[in-house]
């Protein structure tokens, strides 16, 4: 998908999600998820973004800029609630401008719903002009909108049907996070190209791009969402679905070489750094070259050039 090109340092989208079931603590979602998302800095930073739930109803606060520059204390007061999604961004489908930081939040006849999406639709073009057809006004230029017209026009009234007919219709590789009210959604593409692990933390839960979020929150990881499954999380707990015949898994190798922090731990359970140093073994076995100095371009190639 079509891209701005510029100056500044591109990297992909993070996501994060945070389902907490302490409501007599001073525990509070909105100030845990500034520090996941923190964790996550690296995978963009043009604009963050946190929505939170005090079981009744959804509060935003995005703005352009890094994580640190675009909450502090008296914004974070403003967050209240137990539950809460978070997002840093890069622009990839969309310009980098204001409208399009998320998560995005809107307000339709189902009631609110809020999302935070890391990857492209492939067919967003065609998925837009056939909405726009139908009445919808797109607020945004990212694709990320699409899923949720696609929520608000559906057929059926019931949340979790209408999102299962929404991800029939798209095509790409996604990973995103959704929260409503009383309950949080984490959904992967089919073929699990873009990342999205699940986690404890206390008696809540907590998703995200990559488990570095999670070290940072004392969380225990449990295991990767897998592609396809659409996992919903409540007070009563988890749940897991999937509206997809199995696809063949195309998790996407730029995670492993570039884009993950290398202290994350990747789905085989080794971390980041490990597989950067083992392509790099494997790369000398495969090219050997007569060499005085091996240099790491860019500062992700050094476990490689040391490997």
């Amino acid at each position: 998908m079509p891209h701005e090109i510029g100056d500044k340092f591109k990297d992909e989208c993070g996501v994060f999600g945070l389902f907490l079931n302490e409501p007599d603590t001073d525990t509070d979602a909105a100030r845990t998820a500034y520090y996941g998302l923190y964790a996550l800095q690296h995978r963009g930073q043009e604009s963050a973004g946190i929505v939170s739930s005090d079981g009744k109803a959804l509060h935003s606060h995005k703005s352009r800029g890094l994580v640190a520059d675009v909450f502090n204390q008296k914004v974070l007061d403003t967050l209240g609630g137990q539950h809460a999604i978070g997002h840093v961004r890069y622009s990839t489908t969309g310009s980098s401008r204001i409208q399009n930081a998320q998560p995005l939040t809107v307000n339709y006849h189902g009631g609110q719903v809020a999302m935070a999406h890391n990857g492209n639709l492939t067919n967003a073009d065609e998925m837009r002009a056939s909405l726009e057809k139908r009445g919808a006004i797109f607020q945004t230029t990212t694709d990320s909108e699409i899923f949720l017209h696609l929520i608000a026009h559906s057929s059926s009234s019931n949340f979790s049907e209408a999102l299962m007919l929404a991800l029939m219709r798209v095509k790409g590789a996604y990973s995103a996070v959704m929260l409503r009210p009383d309950r949080l959604v984490a959904f992967r593409d089919p073929h699990g190209v873009r990342p999205l692990c699940l986690g404890r933390v206390g008696d809540g839960w907590v998703v995200a791009s990559e488990t570095c979020a999670m070290d940072i929150l004392d969380a225990r990881y449990e295991r990767e969402v897998q592609p396809g499954e659409i996992l919903t999380i409540t007070a009563d707990g988890l749940h897991s679905e999937s509206p997809y015949a199995p696809h063949k898994p195309a998790y996407c190798v730029f995670e492993d070489i570039y884009f993950s922090r290398p202290d994350s731990q990747a789905a085989d359970g080794r971390s980041v750094y490990e597989i950067r140093v083992d392509l790099g073994r494997e790369l000398w076995r495969e090219q050997p070259a007569e060499a005085d100095v091996v240099i790491g371009i860019p500062d992700s190639a050094n476990a490689a050039a040391i490997g």
